[in-house]
């Protein structure tokens, strides 16, 4: 499996409820969007990338990249996951897979999709999926494209709703990462998480 092969989806649809509202992929650390850090990451590493977000596309007009609503409503996560399942076949049809990022984690690792494919059986439904101390991140992950239609059927009759559950449903291969000096993996989700992201982006960035 090749870097190359393979499309990536930020899901970027998290409203930061915890910070005073709007999208935690705009916030800023070191003045520069959550976003922008998470594409100068990732982007090198894939062969196509998209957003997942619903509303007002224009939000994200900064990025010549496309915008992916969900295909099904009010599920979270998973229907991101199910939109880039469905646009990553379409713009790839001969990739395996799909690379799914969450739209808040700005400190990706530069060798993130490499690491995650040397796991991924080619022709398997397992999900590669991000570790690090001791906890499993279901979307950071490569996801087989060849569940798409299992995910969307299960989606559209109210089942398989949690994004863990997909990890025991289909298998998942965990690939660990250290958390020194920093956890590549670190979200923000509070003040006192972006407090803290600015000061791995000012020491390690």
């Amino acid at each position: 499996m090749h870097t190359a092969r393979f499309p990536g989806v930020i899901l970027a649809g998290g409203a930061a409820t915890r910070m005073g509202g709007g999208d935690k992929p705009l916030i800023s650390l070191q003045n520069k969007p959550i976003l922008t850090w998470i594409i100068d990451r990732v982007g090198p590493q894939l062969a196509e990338l998209a957003i997942n977000a619903n509303g007002n596309p224009k939000r994200f007009e900064a990025y010549p990249y496309p915008v992916l609503p969900d295909h099904v409503a009010d599920l979270g996560p998973m229907a991101g996951i199910l939109a880039a399942m469905v646009w990553g076949k379409q713009i790839m049809p001969h990739s395996t897979h799909v690379l799914i990022v969450s739209g808040d984690t700005p400190f990706l690792p530069l060798g993130l999709v490499d690491r995650l494919s040397a796991s991924a059986p080619a022709h398997s439904l397992v999900i590669s999926t991000a570790k690090s101390g001791n906890r499993l991140h279901p979307t950071i992950a490569l996801w087989p494209l060849a569940a798409q239609s299992e995910v969307a059927g299960q989606l559209r009759a109210g089942n398989g709703q949690r994004v863990l559950d997909w990890l025991d449903q289909l298998g998942s291969v965990p690939v660990e990462w250290p958390i020194v000096p920093y956890d590549p993996f670190f979200n923000i989700n509070t003040p006192e998480n972006r407090t803290e992201g600015e000061r791995i982006a000012k020491n390690f960035f």
